[in-house]
């Protein structure tokens, strides 16, 4: 689709600022129309079909917000953009919310206004592209080290096929150990960036101070240490993918600043003054609830929907026991390989324990508790006995042997099992978080819950 071919609807009630836009997207090769009201764009959206809606958001008799509403609900594929001179965060965040692809604020910058038309323009081309591509991703997409046949990890990969095309913002949320860097590196890779870098970076694992530069860069003095111009993640990752794990842990002045790389898509080093481009699409991934850390006001509102474009919950191990089977034998084959040990499998009383078991540690959990048994075993065959979380307990005590009983509720399950894993470990946090298979911040975390002091 040609410029020629785009037909654009400006709706602003300021007969000259409407006048100007015409003006200037017709010298852009866009074919434009004209609204001097909410009502008479919601009108004219029935009447005719248009690529993208340009709608100013206060309006005399029915205002942008409004508009916006009724319009996506006739058509939820057109994208709308805001424009607005009373800029404010709430403003935005209302508009996002109520499906704009975008918001400018007025006095328009007409780079970025071209800019945001041009990627609104990409965002629905690729749709036709996408029900192509996903034709033939049915045969061809990698699934890299991502193992599961249950139904829940079928329809998560299903959904990966249909977002890696695009260059949508992905969130992956799920509980600790589910797997969530497997799943953004094969968004990564069966993208149309799977050619360039798949950059990673924990944001619980820098210190606050650090975090900016890790992510931006800096220059050469910027700061004590810093002996020489050093590129950040987002330079680093520019033309690919970068994946933002533990994004909820970022401190609200680093999320003020990610938000402007998002909007802008530039950074400025640390200590710098030169503004860099950057072309990344990015992947973020938190085991906490973002939406009510907002509530909470521990995290931006506005951050949150910007990051919130495509939003995939990953399944915990205990929804998708089908699959402990597929995945304790491929940790059994990597981990004697690796130790030179010969085994060669689980005997059914080993498996039945792995099945029932609960598993607060999810996916890595599983890996380390096979890994101990695979480093202690003598035998050929893994048994019960070799399988445990701690000194003298199995993984799944309780599963079905009457130390947790039967319909106790899951999470008082999983309180028992952390706490006697720190008393196993004398009080030693770090060396619980690994038997465990979580990080240090999360055991921290339930330890908080449960009214333990850390």
């Amino acid at each position: 689709m040609t410029c020629d071919d785009t037909k654009i609807l400006v709706a602003d009630d300021d007969t000259a600022h409407r006048t100007m836009l015409r003006t200037l997207l017709s010298g852009w090769g866009y074919a434009v129309a004209e609204a001097d009201d909410g009502q008479t764009a919601i009108e004219a959206v029935k009447r005719n079909p248009y690529d993208l809606v340009l709608m100013d958001i206060r309006m005399l008799t029915v205002s942008g917000l409004e508009a916006l509403t009724q319009i996506k609900g006739y058509n939820p594929a057109i994208p709308v953009v805001i424009m607005t001179a009373y800029s404010s965060v709430d403003t935005a965040v209302q508009a996002l919310k109520s499906g704009a692809y975008d918001y400018l604020t007025k006095p328009l910058d007409f780079d970025n206004l071209r800019l945001t038309i041009a990627r609104a323009m990409d965002h629905v081309h690729l749709r036709e592209e996408n029900r192509l591509l996903r034709q033939s991703l049915g045969q061809v997409f990698d699934r890299g080290r991502i193992i599961g046949q249950s139904p829940p990890m079928r329809a998560l990969l299903e959904t990966v096929v249909h977002v890696a095309p695009s260059e949508a913002t992905v969130m992956l949320t799920g509980e600790s150990g589910t797997g969530k860097e497997l799943i953004a590196g094969a968004i990564h890779h069966n993208s149309p960036r799977c050619n360039g870098p798949f950059v990673k970076i924990n944001c619980a694992a820098i210190t606050e101070t650090l975090l900016e530069s890790e992510m931006f860069g800096h220059e050469k003095g910027a700061f004590t240490g810093a002996d020489r111009r050093k590129e950040g993640r987002f330079r680093q990752a520019h033309g690919g993918s970068l994946f933002l794990d533990e994004v909820s842990e970022m401190p609200l002045t680093m999320q003020a600043k990610l938000l402007r790389v998002i909007q802008e898509r530039e950074i400025t080093r640390v200590g710098g003054e030169d503004v860099v481009p950057v072309d990344v699409r990015l992947i973020v991934a938190s085991n906490r609830d973002l939406y009510q850390l907002t509530r909470n006001g521990a995290f931006r509102e506005d951050l949150y929907y910007r990051l919130n474009v495509v939003s995939l919950e990953l399944p915990p191990l205990r929804r998708r026991r089908e699959d402990i089977p597929l995945l304790a034998q491929h940790f059994l084959t990597m981990l004697a390989e690796r130790n030179k040990k010969a085994i060669k499998g689980f005997t059914p009383n080993a498996m039945d324990l792995l099945i029932k078991t609960e598993w607060p540690g999810n996916v890595r959990q599983l890996m380390n508790a096979v890994e101990r048994a695979v480093v202690l075993t003598r035998q050929e065959f893994i048994d019960r006995d070799d399988l445990s979380l701690i000194p003298g307990e199995p993984v799944g005590a309780g599963a079905g042997n009457g130390s947790h009983p039967a319909g106790q509720a899951l999470e008082q399950v999983e309180r028992q099992t952390v706490l006697a894993t720190l008393e196993a470990c004398t009080g030693n946090k770090s060396q619980a978080a690994r038997r465990l298979g979580i990080t240090r911040k999360t055991l921290h975390q339930k330890l908080k819950k449960y009214g333990v002091m850390p």
